[in-house]
C-alpha cells in the first residue's frame, strides 16, 4: 500500500514554501507582505507534521522504517531548524547570505520530498522483531535531528564558499557553523549509543563492523575531527567550509550510498528496505 496520498501534501507544502520564500527574499521590507511569507513557511511545516502525525495514526507505530520515512523527517528536521537560524539571525547577515541561506534551505528540504514524491514507499503495520526495540525510535530521531543541524551548517558553508570565491567577500558566520556541527555532533554521539543499546538488544551484540555502523562512525570520527581542528586552528577561515562540505558528502555516503554497495546486501540494516 503506497503512502496516503503524499503527492497532495508535498505539493502544497511546496506551493507555500516557494511563494512565502520569494515573499521574504523581493518583499521583505514590506511587513505585511513579510508577515504573509512568514506564515506561509510555518505553513509548509504544518502540512508536513500533519501528515507524518496521519501516518504515524495509520501505521500504528512512528513512521521511521524506511528511507523514505528518513528523507520525511529529515525534510521536517531541516526546514524547521532553518526556518528557526534564519529568523534568529537575519539581522546578522547580509542581503546575499540571508536569501542565499533561505533558498538553499527550502530547496533541500524540497529536495527529499521530491525523491519520496518520485519513489513512494510501500507502509504497513507490521514491524519486523529488530525494529520493536525501544532503542529504535531515539536512535533513529536523534540521527536524523543531527543530520539536520550538520546539514545546516554545510548550506552556510557553501554559501560563503560562493561569497567568497565569485563575489571576493570576506568569510563570515564560521562561528554559527561551529555550534550547528557541535550541537549537531552531540545527536550524532548519542545516535550511535543509542544505536548500539539497540543493537545489543535486538542482535545480542553493541557493535558487530556491520557496514552501515562503520560507516556511521567514520561520519562521527570526520566531524570529530573538524571540531579539533577549529579549536587548534581557530585562525582558518576558507578549509573549514571545505572541511564540511567533504563531511556531509560522506554523512551522505553513510545514509544512502552504502544501500547501493554490494556488502549492503547482508547488513543487519536490510530491514530500511522491506
Amino acid at each position: 500500500m503506497e503512502w496516503m496520498n503524499f503527492s497532495v501534501y508535498a505539493k502544497t507544502i511546496a506551493l507555500c514554501w516557494i511563494i512565502g520564500t520569494i515573499l521574504l527574499t523581493f518583499f521583505r521590507k514590506n511587513n505585511y507582505i513579510r508577515r504573509i511569507g512568514n506564515f506561509l513557511m510555518f505553513a509548509g511545516i504544518f502540512v508536513i507534521i500533519l501528515y507524518i502525525t496521519l501516518l504515524w495514526i495509520k501505521l500504528e507505530h512512528p513512521p521511521l522504517k524506511t528511507v523514505g520515512d528518513t528523507r520525511l523527517w529529515y525534510s521536517l528536521f531541516l526546514s524547521l531548524t532553518g526556518l528557526i537560524i534564519f529568523f534568529r539571525w537575519q539581522d546578522n547577515w547580509n542581503l546575499f547570505v540571508r536569501s542565499s541561506f533561505l533558498l538553499l534551505t527550502i530547496f533541500v528540504s524540497l529536495l527529499f520530498l521530491y525523491l519520496n514524491v518520485k519513489t513512494p514507499e510501500n507502509f504497513n503495520k507490521s514491524l519486523l522483531p529488530a525494529l520493536q526495540s525501544v532503542w529504535f525510535v531515539p536512535h533513529v530521531v536523534v540521527y536524523i535531528f543531527g543530520y539536520s543541524l550538520v546539514g545546516l551548517a554545510t548550506l552556510i558553508a557553501l554559501t560563503n564558499l560562493f561569497q567568497h570565491y565569485f563575489m571576493k567577500d570576506e568569510i563570515k558566520n564560521i562561528y554559527l557553523a561551529d555550534n550547528l556541527i557541535y550541537t549537531g555532533f552531540a545527536f550524532l554521539t548519542f545516535g550511535l549509543i543509542f544505536g548500539a543499546f539497540w543493537a545489543k538488544q535486538a542482535w545480542g551484540h553493541y557493535w558487530t563492523w556491520d557496514i552501515k555502523e562503520t560507516w556511521a562512525l567514520i561520519t562521527w570520527l570526520i566531524y570529530l575531527l573538524y571540531i579539533h581542528i577549529r579549536y587548534y586552528y581557530p585562525e582558518l577561515k576558507i578549509f573549514p567550509y571545505w572541511a564540511l562540505c567533504i563531511a556531509f558528502a560522506v554523512l551522505l555516503i553513510s545514509w544512502f550510498g552504502i544501500n547501493y554497495l554490494p556488502p549492503a546486501t547482508d547488513s543487519i540494516h536490510v530491514y530500511s528496505r522491506n
